[in-house]
């Protein structure tokens, strides 16, 4: 049975929610957001409505959220007392308490994620390492795993350029994932994973270590105002293919922009490339290939703005691109993170999706 300290730890930290969230502030905005929605000529302006639609649903989720913590909460309280006159068991209330905990714990989590781009969606790159046929294996056990982390968060996704392995796996793949905080989640899994196994490809059974880097970026949607200079445009087609060279498209319906890229505050140029194959319409591919195109210049000034934060908070970790952020060993029945500590022995539950524990962990670290 739950003690009288834990009962108390969760009633304020369900306090301690509501004033961080100012909930009562938002219960105020919400309404005269919502009256906004009352003006006849509303969806004349269907973009702006929609992103006025978008504001009061995350308006409505802080809300719904901290009244859920709250009557959980409370729930568990009047079993404590109910427990002492004999009306619920032991068991009810410590399922009450558990309950709550959970909830107060999401919430927090969420509420981790304050910046303005973890809300949006998320384009997730994996590029396969040096390393053949072992590597491109295991960027396709990575595209799976996060397909999976998706499809358990019900979040959309969709396949926006991959490229196929020569004998098995995948060289690339670039992945869209379509829900509330996707960014804001999958921002922790940016880095070169690694891989320890008996590789099934390795003739003599010997153990192999193999790596891919997970890209990671928010998508843009028409709210964000990116330039792009037309001078510094050039575009591809190409005949796009599905898996193992199947289904030829005999229209070039796959596009390739090329973006010369001039950093405004370094001056150091370099060449951005987009593919997209995602459909067999040439124009939507466009459109698509260009929005990517403007969700890596918006997070590379997203970066320079961390960049510049780092330099006052020198008191956090600095983490760079590229650096190694976790090693799953296959063998060992092992997967640990690097940045945080945090580790399990569930390999097969991982690579099934389930890095939840990771991303909190992350979250949690404040890195």
């Amino acid at each position: 049975m739950i003690t009288q300290e834990q009962l108390k730890d969760l009633q304020e930290r369900t306090a301690a929610l509501n004033r961080y969230l100012d909930v009562d502030s938002k219960r105020i905005e919400v309404e005269e957001e919502e009256l906004r929605t009352h003006v006849p000529d509303f969806w004349n302006d269907q973009k702006a409505a929609e992103a006025q639609m978008k504001k009061i649903k995350t308006l409505h989720f802080w809300i719904d959220s901290c009244d859920e913590v709250a009557h959980a909460a409370e729930e568990v309280a009047t079993g404590f007392d109910f427990v002492k006159e004999g009306l619920i068991d032991e068991t009810e209330l410590d399922e009450l308490y558990a309950d709550a905990i959970d909830k107060v714990e999401k919430l927090e989590l969420r509420n981790m994620l304050s910046h303005d781009e973890d809300k949006m969606d998320a384009i997730i790159k994996i590029n396969s390492g040096a390393g053949g046929t072992e590597s491109q294996d295991w960027a396709q056990m990575l595209m799976r795993m996060y397909l999976r982390w998706c499809e358990r968060h019900g979040y959309k996704t969709a396949i926006e350029h991959i490229v196929e392995g020569d004998e098995a796996g995948i060289k690339s793949v670039t992945i869209s994932a379509e829900g509330a905080f996707a960014y804001g989640y999958l921002k922790s899994e940016n880095g070169v994973h690694r891989l320890v196994r008996v590789s099934p490809y390795n003739a003599q059974g010997k153990r192999m270590t193999s790596f891919a880097s997970v890209f990671v970026t928010p998508l843009v949607d028409d709210s964000i105002e990116i330039t792009l200079d037309p001078a510094r445009i050039s575009w591809d087609t190409f005949r796009s293919s599905g898996a193992g060279g199947q289904n030829v498209n005999k229209v070039e319906s796959g596009v390739r922009v090329r973006y010369q890229f001039k950093d405004p505050y370094t001056g150091e140029e370099e060449e951005i490339l987009v593919e997209n194959t995602e459909t067999r319409d040439q124009p939507k591919n466009r459109e698509n290939a260009l929005r990517n195109l403007k969700s890596i210049l918006y997070n590379k000034e997203l970066e320079h703005r961390r960049e510049e934060q780092r330099k006052i908070e020198d008191s956090k970790k600095k983490i760079e691109w590229g650096s190694q952020i976790r090693s799953y060993v296959m063998d060992d029945r092992r997967v640990k993170d690097h940045r945080t500590g945090h580790q399990t022995s569930d390999v097969n539950g991982v690579m099934d999706g389930d890095i939840d524990d990771f991303i909190k962990a992350y979250l949690m670290s404040g890195e």
